[in-house]
């Protein structure tokens, strides 16, 4: 594989993993704010899913920006 089609890979794996990561954040929020307890309740398990779930596509990002330096 040369250097143009590993850096496209990696610009559509950058897409996808954006799109999944903010469906699955959408899909969290849907579920927290569907019960029906307090949002005050609710609020630290938002902001605590919203952390770890934006934390992994920042792994993510930072990982693939690495392989993306290290081809060119």
């Amino acid at each position: 594989m040369n250097k143009e089609q590993q850096l496209t890979i990696i610009l559509w794996l950058k897409r996808v993993a954006a799109i999944i990561t903010i469906t699955v954040w959408g899909y969290v929020m849907f579920i927290f704010l569907k019960d029906s307890a307090p949002f005050a309740e609710l609020a630290p398990y938002c902001m605590g899913s919203t952390m770890l779930i934006f934390g992994v596509l920042t792994g993510i990002f930072k990982g693939l920006e690495y392989w993306e330096q290290q081809i060119k």
